[in-house]
């Protein structure tokens, strides 16, 4: 085959390339959406859904529990402002967890949240919270970090206790160590 004939094609092979690539990226958005509820990672609703849970639960109390952990070695003092609460579903609740940066230079962590039992994650549903995205922190820095959820009343009656656990991460030493810790 000639130089021309091969030239020739290339444009259309293209456009088959990109087509391809584009409907490859436009079906991971559907896959995306049943893997996150399947797991109940990013159970958060919009502000425009809460008004959707509507119902305050007022004759049950569920407790949720608090937890900060951090990776071995993140120079931040954190911990939940509040251990535990009593909570009546269906109704908007905030707290806040409490973090200072303890070393001498500026650093930027990331909150990773884990509900217990797994089955409660999707009826956790927060609209607001620090694990969106990453904290920037100057040295010695010391501020609240704000989560905001609802407990969706749907919630199985046989769960009585959520525990909502984060674990805070220094983005910036996890990625010099290629995402390994204590190595």
């Amino acid at each position: 085959m000639s130089e021309q004939a091969t030239d020739r094609w290339l444009p259309a092979k293209l456009l088959v390339m990109a087509g391809a690539m584009f409907a490859f990226g436009y079906g991971l958005i559907p896959i995306y959406d049943a893997f996150c509820e399947i797991t109940g990672l990013r159970a958060e609703i919009t502000a425009s859904d809460e008004s959707a849970i509507v119902e305050v639960d007022t004759d049950r109390i569920v407790n949720v529990e608090f937890l900060a952990n951090l990776n071995e070695e993140t120079p931040i003092d954190f911990r939940p402002a509040a251990a535990k609460l009593d909570l009546h579903p269906g109704k908007l609740y905030n707290t806040v967890y409490q973090a200072k940066n303890v070393s001498g230079s500026s650093l930027v962590g990331q909150a990773i949240p884990d509900i217990k039992p797994a089955a409660a994650a999707k009826y956790l549903q927060k609209t607001e919270c620090f694990c969106f995205t990453p904290q920037e922190f100057a040295a010695n820095e010391e501020r609240d970090l704000l989560v905001r959820f609802i407990i969706d009343p749907d919630l199985p009656k046989h769960i009585e206790t959520i525990t909502l656990s984060y674990t805070f991460f220094d983005t910036e030493k996890l990625a010099a160590t290629g995402g390994h810790q204590g190595d």
